[in-house]
C-alpha cells in the first residue's frame, strides 16, 4: 500500500490559484517602440504563437506544482508484513587460522582438504541454519580479530567465513586472547542468552591471557563455551624412508578445552573428520535451539524522487519554451 508521511502539504496546492485572484496585475509601462511597415502581419502571428505558449506554460506550471506537492508530502510504498524468527541468542565463532590449520587431514567428498576448508564447509552450513540469531565471527592465530560483528546478515557472516586465510592473524595459536575478546564483545549486551563456539587445533602458543582466566570471565559474565577439538587422531605421510603413520594432532590441549567448556556450562567435542563436525554442529543445534519467536516488518520504499524528477523534468521544458519565445 501507499502512504504519505507528510499529507499536511496538500493543503499547499491552492496557493497558486489564490495567488492570482487576490494579487493585483503586473502592469508594464508604455515606452517608445520602433516603427515597423508590417507590424499588424507580425503582431497576429506573435499573438497566436505567444497565446498558445502560454497556455501550455499554465498547463505544465500547474502539473509541476501539482508533482512537487505529491514530492513534498513524501509517498512511500509499504509492502506486506514480513515475519522473521528470532532467538535473542547472541553467538560468537572463534577460528583458529594458525599455520597448523593447513594439515590436510579432512576429507570432503573423498578429497584431501585442510583443516580450515573442512571448518569452511561444515560452519558455513550451520550458520545458514540460525535463522534469528546475532551471530559474528573472530579468527585468531597469534593474534585475534574480531572479523564481523554481531549482526542477523548470515550471508555476510558466512561470506567473511569463506575468505578468511590460513597465516593472516600469525602462524601460532592465541586461544586465550580469542576468548578474551569474544568476553569483551559479549559483555555489552547484558540478558541475552551468549554463546561462544570455539574451533582449534592445538594447544595455546601465544597472547597475553590465559585460556582458563579467560574462561573464568566468560562464567562471571553468563558466557557459555562450546569447545571444539580439530584434528584427525591417524594420518599415513610419505618419507624419505618410506610410509609412515603419524598422530597430526599431537598438539591438541584437549584438557584445556575440556576444563574451558566445563567451567562456563558448555561442552567439548572432538572432531577427527568432517562427518565428526557436522554431527557436533547438529548437537549443537539441539543443546543451542533457535526458538519460534518472532516479529514482523514491513519493506519501505521511498517513491518521492519519481514526482520530483518529473517536476525537474517539466521545469527544463517550461525554460525551454520561454527561451524560444524570447
Amino acid at each position: 500500500m501507499t502512504k504519505f508521511i507528510w499529507p499536511e502539504i496538500f493543503f499547499a496546492l491552492p496557493l497558486p490559484l489564490l495567488f492570482y485572484l487576490l494579487l493585483p496585475e503586473a502592469r508594464s509601462s508604455a515606452g517608445k517602440a520602433l516603427k515597423i511597415p508590417f507590424f499588424k502581419e507580425l503582431a497576429e502571428f506573435s499573438d497566436s504563437t505567444s497565446k498558445k505558449s502560454s497556455s501550455w506554460l499554465k498547463i505544465i506550471a500547474v502539473i509541476s506544482w501539482i508533482l512537487l506537492i505529491l514530492a513534498g508530502a513524501r509517498p512511500q510504498w509499504i509492502g506486506e508484513p514480513l515475519s522473521t524468527p528470532i532467538s535473542g541468542r547472541d553467538l560468537l565463532l572463534a577460528v583458529d587460522i594458525s599455520g597448523s590449520m593447513k594439515v590436510k587431514d579432512m576429507k570432503i567428498d573423498g578429497e584431501a582438504v585442510n583443516r580450515l576448508t573442512m571448518i569452511k564447509k561444515v560452519a558455513g552450513d550451520f550458520i545458514e541454519r540460525r535463522q534469528g540469531d546475532r551471530i559474528g565471527l573472530i579468527l585468531f592465530g597469534t593474534r585475534a580479530y574480531l572479523q564481523a560483528p554481531l549482526s542477523l546478515d548470515r550471508k555476510t557472516i558466512n561470506q567473511f567465513l569463506q575468505e578468511s586465510m590460513i597465516g593472516i592473524a600469525g602462524e601460532k595459536t592465541a586461544i586465550g586472547d580469542a576468548l578474551g575478546l569474544a568476553v569483551k564483545r559479549l559483555h555489552v549486551r547484558p540478558g541475552k542468552r551468549k554463546v561462544l563456539i570455539l574451533l582449534t587445533d592445538g594447544a595455546n602458543t601465544a597472547g597475553s591471557i590465559e585460556p582458563l582466566k579467560a574462561a573464568e570471565l566468560a562464567k562471571t559474565d553468563n558466557i557459555t563455551i562450546y569447545t571444539i577439538g580439530i584434528g584427525a587422531e591417524r594420518m599415513v605421510v610419505d618419507t624419505f624412508f618410506g610410509r609412515r603413520v603419524m598422530s597430526p594432532s599431537a598438539d591438541l590441549d584437549e584438557e584445556s578445552l575440556t576444563k574451558i567448556a566445563q567451567l562456563t556450562g558448555g561442552r567439548y567435542f572432538r572432531a577427527r573428520e568432517s562427518a565428526d563436525l557436522e554431527k557436533i554442529y547438529a548437537l549443537v543445534d539441539k543443546l543451542e535451539p533457535v526458538e519460534s519467536e518472532d516479529y514482523s516488518l514491513r519493506p519501505i520504499h521511498e517513491l518521492f524522487p519519481w514526482p520530483l524528477g518529473c517536476a525537474l523534468f517539466l521545469a527544463f521544458i517550461m525554460i525551454g519554451i520561454k527561451t524560444r519565445n524570447q
